[in-house]
C-alpha cells in the first residue's frame, strides 16, 4: 500500500462554514466520509510528487471513494466550491474541471433552445 502523510481532510479542505448539510439527515454530509477514518493521505498529492505515484495515488483514493456512501454529496460539494485539489466525490481536480465545462456548455445549449423557441 502507498504511505504517505497523511493530511486531516477536515482541517486542509472542508471549512466548516464552506459544508452545505445534508437534506435528509441531521448533520452534515462529510461525517460520514469514508476519508475521514484513515486515508485522508491519499486525496491531496504531496508536493513535487511524481506522475506515477500520483496516477497510483488518485486511484487508490478514487478506490475509496468508491464504497463511500456520501460520494455524490462530495462530488456536487468540489464542484459547487470548487475545490481546485485533490480527489472529491471519485473525482480529480483536472475530472471536475471537465465536469464544469461540461454542465456550462449545457447550460448554453439549453439557453440558447429555450430563446429560440
Amino acid at each position: 500500500m502507498l504511505q504517505l502523510p497523511h493530511q486531516s481532510l477536515q482541517v486542509a479542505a472542508l471549512a466548516p462554514q464552506r459544508i452545505p448539510a445534508r437534506e435528509d439527515q441531521a448533520g452534515p454530509w462529510h461525517a460520514e466520509a469514508v476519508c475521514r477514518r484513515d486515508e485522508a493521505g491519499l486525496f491531496f498529492a504531496p508536493s513535487k510528487e511524481p506522475t506515477a505515484a500520483r496516477l497510483s495515488r488518485e486511484e487508490a483514493a478514487k478506490r475509496v471513494c468508491a464504497r463511500c456512501p456520501v460520494m455524490v454529496e462530495c462530488r456536487e460539494h468540489a464542484l459547487l466550491q470548487p475545490e481546485p485539489y485533490g480527489v472529491w466525490g471519485g473525482l480529480t481536480a483536472a475530472e471536475r474541471r471537465v465536469v464544469l465545462a461540461r454542465r456550462r456548455r449545457r447550460e448554453v445549449e439549453l439557453k440558447k433552445s429555450a430563446s429560440a423557441a
